[in-house]
């Protein structure tokens, strides 16, 4: 009797489930690029949070899960978390975008996709950086009457793929270089962490070179002046000794 009084055992929820980050490079690299150019484009938000692989936890008592590749809550407090436990949150996610590989793109296509529809995400997206899995590789689908529909797309110069995300208010673009995010306000794309850092570079050797220019510009007109000047010391002294030359045949001649 006292037995069925007592409490169930409390759930351990793990920060993580042991699979890697990403299958490979290709995989990876979009990953990173998007987790970090969502994050810092949502710097100034409050209001918003972007995650990586991390846990998402949608049944409270249990450890139902899954870890998006990337995703981002409008709503939910931006700080750090060891993982997202819906009952403890404002909302679920309203963006996914997972980067699809051999080993995840029947998931991908599958079982997620019905999770994500289940849990109400608004945007669904998958991409393809080999380009082996999916055709076209980046797909955008909007949740519409509690079933998903495929965002438009357009085939830019060069065969540039470029959707719009509603929820993020930026368009997503394959390029020669990959996934890009772009907002459409000042029309420049988002950049990593690395690309700020290689930017932030650029503008310091641009300063230094036109510092050195500067430099070498007033050593150049310095030098210019003092030839100037050695040239009129120069012309001067020629004067002077025509002067003089001139003095003596006026005295030559008087003396005659």
């Amino acid at each position: 009797m006292a037995s069925s009084l007592l409490a169930p055992p409390a759930v351990d929820y793990p920060s993580t489930d042991g699979k890697p980050l990403a299958e490979s490079d290709f995989q990876a690299t979009p990953l990173i690029y998007a987790r970090e150019a969502l994050r810092d484009h949502f710097r100034h938000r409050d209001d918003v949070y972007v995650a990586a692989n991390l846990l998402i936890y949608y049944q409270e008592g249990t450890r139902a899960s899954v870890a998006p590749d990337v995703f981002v809550v409008i709503g939910a407090p931006n700080r750090d978390r060891m993982s997202y436990r819906l009952w403890d949150e404002p909302k679920g996610p309203d963006f996914v975008l997972e980067v699809t590989s051999r080993s995840t793109r029947r998931e991908d296509q599958g079982p997620k996709r019905e999770l994500y529809r289940e849990l109400r995400v608004a945007e669904y997206w998958q991409y393809d950086p080999t380009g082996d899995y999916l055709r076209p590789q980046l797909q955008g689908e909007r949740l519409s009457g509690g079933e998903y529909q495929a965002l438009p797309m357009d085939e830019l110069e060069e065969g540039t793929l470029a959707l719009t995300s509603g929820v993020l208010g930026l368009e997503l673009r394959v390029m020669e270089r990959g996934l890009r995010f772009r907002d459409p306000v000042t029309g420049e794309d988002l950049l990593s962490h690395a690309e700020h850092r290689a930017g932030r570079e650029q503008e310091r050797q641009g300063r230094q070179q036109a510092e050195q220019d500067r430099q070498r510009a007033e050593q150049g007109w310095q030098r210019a002046e003092q030839d100037r000047q050695r040239e009129r010391q120069a012309r001067q002294a020629a004067e002077a000794r025509l002067a003089e030359l001139e003095a003596l045949l006026r005295r030559q001649r008087g003396s005659e």
